[in-house]
């Protein structure tokens, strides 16, 4: 485990909510910590590379935009298959399927089943928030087959989408395990506050703040779904074919990503009036993606965070996987001493200075997907 190292700048954190659990990514690493049902929680720990240290170029603005986005989904597809093999609730017998399956496809089963799930959720994507707006739109020009009449069937297609996207929200809301995922989306969301704003990371500490977050993927989606339909209206109605209009979409959404990705940048960095009301909607979304979490879930968040910046504790006895099993939160810190953790004392919360952030108060007064690096 690396030492703590304090006076030293914060780096920016990224995550999303797993399984029961969250992941975390710091620059050179990524931690996933799940709560197993008898409340150990286990952490893995692995080396993570940003594609632009390999090719330069995917660095560029707006290119790293479009290859954030393909990151994204990538490693959430990932991660969420991981901390369901960590929870260790999938370990009954296979079927005998499962066993031809396993015997057929040998060790690429595991690369097979997640590519076949990326290309459905690409799938499911696509169908969602872009044939059902075009249809859309498609049916519009029909009932206004005026040139000057492009522009307003452009901007109703785009707002379908976004409307396609809150009620797609809603209705994974009902779902009882998706409501949990949320509450973990939350502890994520305050754990990156805490240690923006420097505090020991406890879970009295974290609790302050708020389940809303700038950087977050949601924030991310909206403004794709926004200026997707600033750029689309400028490109035109193209032409009366549905397929060519499509297609033309989805040519389209790596500028829409690469723009998108440096306007939350550039507002989730800034506090001036406009930067607060331009990032307004994507905070308000995530009220529908994030819940207030329980203190159990706010210690998964601060092991995945502690585990992605300084290491796997070694003290911590390991599984066959090589992950760490924790008893406590505390056991994550690169501080703690096990012959010292004897004392049962409760962690009084450190207060966070106001002017710190001015967009991030207590989570009381906030009445409620990952954070984008």
């Amino acid at each position: 485990m690396k030492e703590k190292q304090t006076g030293c700048k914060r780096v920016d954190i990224g995550g999303q909510a797993v399984m029961e659990g969250v992941m975390m990514k710091a620059p050179k690493a990524i931690a996933i910590a799940v709560r197993r049902p008898d409340h150990t929680i286990v952490v893995r720990h692995e080396e993570s590379h940003s594609p632009a240290e390999k090719h330069k170029w995917m660095g560029w603005p707006f290119v790293r935009g479009a290859v954030s986005l393909v990151t994204m989904m990538s490693m959430g597809m990932k991660t969420l298959q991981q901390s369901t093999d960590m929870l260790g609730i999938l370990d009954e017998e296979p079927t005998k399927f499962e066993k031809w399956l396993s015997k057929t496809l040998g060790k690429s089963i595991d690369k097979i089943v997640m590519g076949t799930a990326i290309v459905l959720a690409i799938a499911l994507s696509i169908g969602l928030f872009f044939m059902l707006p075009e249809l859309f739109a498609k049916f519009l020009k029909g009932i206004w087959p005026d040139p000057s009449m492009n522009f307003a069937i452009n901007l109703l297609s785009g707002l379908v989408r976004i409307l396609i996207l809150i009620a797609y929200i809603i209705f994974c809301a009902f779902v009882p395990d998706v409501r949990r995922t949320f509450q973990y989306h939350g502890s994520e969301h305050k754990t990156v506050y805490c240690h923006e704003h420097n505090l020991p990371l406890t879970p009295q500490n974290a609790q302050q703040f708020s389940t809303l977050h700038p950087r977050c993927g949601t924030s991310f989606l909206l403004l794709v779904f926004v200026i997707s339909i600033v750029l689309f209206s400028l490109v035109g109605y193209q032409g009366s074919s549905y397929i060519w209009r499509l297609l033309s979409r989805l040519a389209l959404l790596p500028v829409v990503a690469g723009v998108s990705y440096e306007a939350l940048k550039g507002l989730a960095h800034s506090e001036t009036l406009l930067a607060r009301v331009l990032r307004w909607p994507g905070m308000q979304l995530q009220r529908l993606t994030t819940r207030p979490p329980t203190d159990e879930m706010m210690e998964c968040a601060i092991v995945a965070m502690n585990v992605a910046l300084y290491g796997l504790p070694a003290h911590a006895p390991r599984t066959p996987e090589g992950w760490a099993v924790l008893r406590s939160y505390a056991e994550s810190d690169p501080d703690y001493h096990p012959e010292a953790d004897q004392t049962g004392e409760t962690t009084q919360p450190v207060q966070a200075d106001p002017t710190a952030a001015a967009e991030q108060p207590a989570a009381a007064a906030q009445p409620v997907t990952a954070i984008v690096d």
